[in-house]
Parts: structure tokens; C-alpha cells; sequence
């Protein structure tokens, strides 16, 4: 069983490790083999690759920071923070007190010493010529992961939110970078739509198309449908894998009962003129047949009357609980994924609620 996930950062790391906890359960690997993570979890036949949002990525303090890659890094590593939900656990951060000493960096924005330790790494290999993905493969061999990560491109895509340039907190500018119009400001100043940079001439990293393309299942992970999933997306190469494979490709919603499950995907959505809901968000990915990437679309059970509705749209649909409180419940709901995966490549519309 090959599975293919496209996802972002700390939602997308909580799902991967549903699907790899499922995985494990569904397929396991021999008996006596060594647990395939390096935090315990038992190992699987089934071949998963992550294909990771590069577009959150920045310069900073001059150290290149990839903040989803790292976040499912950590988490799959065993190695994040839980409490946060981002960074690493055990975090200190000195170095960070010195450098807002020195006005370097943005002091609302703060690396972690551990890691900074990652930032500095990855920089180094980047100036001795490698690439983001050879990067990315480095920093996997020092945990076990149980899946594979791999950059969307390997290209600077960095995303920057366009605003309005009189807003009381925009100083004049007419645009900011993601993260801080994120981080910063918590995406309390309108955003009147985002802008990956060089995105034209970027293309997907090498593998990425490949592991479209020979899935027998593609998830789209609950991630911010706007600037996670929509940068994958948008890369140039990755709607067109999409539309070639042959393996169903399965989302889960970010929205459930009308509010996002973390973050401001909110505000997003609306910069693009999408409604927060379920529904509203499996049309504004449309259907495969239609032009657009999914087959099959899974909400929560609050959201189960949206159900009929997208099954008349052409997608195949079901409701089941999507909220990821633990190990369990992630495996539950990448199991409910994958049953709805193996239904629509059946060609099948079923209505479930539950």
C-alpha cells in the first residue's frame, strides 16, 4: 500500500501521525521488526510520503526556517513540544533573548535554542549547495520517522499577504510576510489576498510527482486550505499529478460545524471568498472530473447534512468524528479516510453519518 499526503504544519503533523498509527494497525510489518518510528510506534508495510507546504518558509536572523517541515519533523519524531504544539520539547531559548539584545530577528517571532540548532543545520547544507529536498533527506536520518517528508519545491515560494496599505497597523506597506501578518498580528489586519514568491518558475521537488502518481491513495490532510494545501497546489506540476493518477484522492475538512479546527484558516478563506464550511471548502477544490483534485470528501459528523448535498455534486462523501484528541482518535478519522478512499475509487456516493 502505497499513501500519499499532502499537508501542512501542525494539523497536518497531527494527521500524518493518524496515518501512520493506522497504517500500522492496518498492515503491519513482520514479525520482529524494530518499531518504525523513533518514538515507538510499531512498524508497517504500507509506504506513506508526506508532501509538506513549503510556502510558511522564510530567511530570518540569516538562517532559512521551514516551519511546517520542521513541525511534522518533530512531531513524528517524537521531539515536539505537545503543550504548544510546535517546536521541540525541553525548549530553551537563550540565544533568542540575545539576539532581540542585538535588534536582530523579529522579537514576536522566537526560535527556539534546539531549534535554531535544525535552522543552522539546514542553512549550512543549503550554502554548500544542497538542495531543499536533499536538505530535508539529511535531516531525516537522525530519527526514524515511519514516513517520508518531502519539500513541495524546492524552489523559494515564500507567501506574503497583500493589505491595505492605510490599516492603522500597516505602516504603509501594502504587503507582509505570512508570518507575520500570522504570527504578529494573528490575521487580525484584512487580507486582501497572498502571493507566493518566484511561483511561476518553481516546479515540485524530486518525488513529489512521482508519489502522486503511484499512490494507491492521495490524502489531502486537514490543513489550511488557503496557504497550506492551496500552495501545494499551486505549485506548477502538482494539480496536473493529481489529475493524472489513478489512486483516489481523499480530503479531510479543516471546518467543523462552521469554525476552523486551528489556527485563522478563517480569515483566509474569506480573503479569497470562500465561506468557513465543510462544503464550501470541498467546492472550492472541486471535483476531479470538473477540473478539480478531489474524489471524495470527509466531514465531522456536525457537519453530516452537508453529506447528500456534496454527493450530488459528485463527490464521494461521508461524515465522521475529525476531531484529533490523541493517537486513537487521529488513527480513527486516517481510517475513516481510507475507507472512503477505497468507496470512491469503487465509484461510490455512500451518505454515512457516524
Amino acid at each position: 500500500m502505497k499513501i500519499t499526503v499532502l499537508a501542512g504544519g501542525v494539523g497536518g503533523a497531527r494527521f500524518v501521525r493518524g496515518v501512520r498509527e493506522e497504517c500500522a494497525r492496518r498492515w503491519p510489518a513482520e514479525a520482529g521488526a524494530e518499531p518504525a518510528a523513533a518514538d515507538g510506534t510499531a512498524a508497517t508495510s504500507a509506504d506513506v510520503t508526506v508532501v509538506v507546504n513549503t510556502g510558511d518558509d522564510l530567511w530570518l536572523s540569516g538562517v532559512r526556517l521551514m516551519p511546517d517541515f520542521d513541525s511534522l519533523l518533530y512531531a513524528l519524531a517524537g521531539v515536539n513540544d505537545a503543550e504548544r504544539g510546535w517546536g521541540r520539547a525541553g525548549e530553551s531559548e537563550r540565544v533568542a533573548a540575545e539576539l532581540r539584545e542585538w535588534g536582530v530577528g523579529w522579537p514576536w517571532f522566537t526560535l527556539g535554542d534546539l531549534d535554531l540548532g535544525t535552522h543552522l543545520a539546514r542553512t549550512s547544507w543549503l550554502r554548500d549547495g544542497l538542495t531543499p529536498s536533499q536538505v530535508a533527506e539529511r535531516l531525516q536520518r537522525r530519527w526514524r520517522l515511519g514516513v517520508r517528508l518531502v519539500p513541495a519545491t524546492d524552489a523559494e515560494v515564500d507567501t506574503h499577504v497583500r493589505i491595505d496599505p492605510g490599516h492603522p497597523d500597516a505602516g504603509g506597506r501594502a504587503e507582509l510576510h505570512f508570518q507575520e501578518w500570522w504570527t504578529r498580528y494573528r490575521a487580525a489586519i484584512p487580507a486582501l489576498g497572498f502571493r507566493q514568491r518566484d511561483l511561476v518558475d518553481a516546479r515540485p521537488a524530486p518525488g513529489v510527482e512521482a508519489a502522486i502518481a503511484d499512490a494507491d491513495v492521495v490524502l489531502l490532510a486537514p490543513s489550511n486550505p488557503v496557504v497550506s494545501i492551496g500552495t501545494i497546489l499551486a505549485v506548477p506540476g502538482v494539480r496536473e499529478a493529481l489529475a493524472a493518477t489513478r489512486a483516489p484522492v481523499v480530503g479531510v475538512s479543516p471546518i467543523i460545524g462552521g469554525r476552523v479546527v486551528r489556527g485563522m484558516a478563517d480569515a483566509c478563506l474569506s480573503a479569497i471568498g470562500v465561506e468557513t464550511d465543510a462544503a464550501a471548502v470541498a467546492r472550492h477544490y472541486g471535483t476531479r472530473t470538473a477540473g478539480g483534485v478531489l474524489d471524495a470528501w470527509l466531514v465531522d459528523e456536525a457537519d453530516a447534512a452537508a453529506v447528500p448535498g456534496l454527493v450530488a455534486d459528485g463527490f464521494a462523501a461521508a461524515s465522521a468524528p475529525l476531531w484529533m484528541r490523541d493517537t486513537d482518535t487521529s488513527a480513527a478519522l486516517a481510517g475513516a479516510a481510507l475507507d472512503l478512499a477505497v468507496e470512491a475509487a469503487a465509484g461510490a456516493a455512500p451518505e454515512r453519518r457516524g
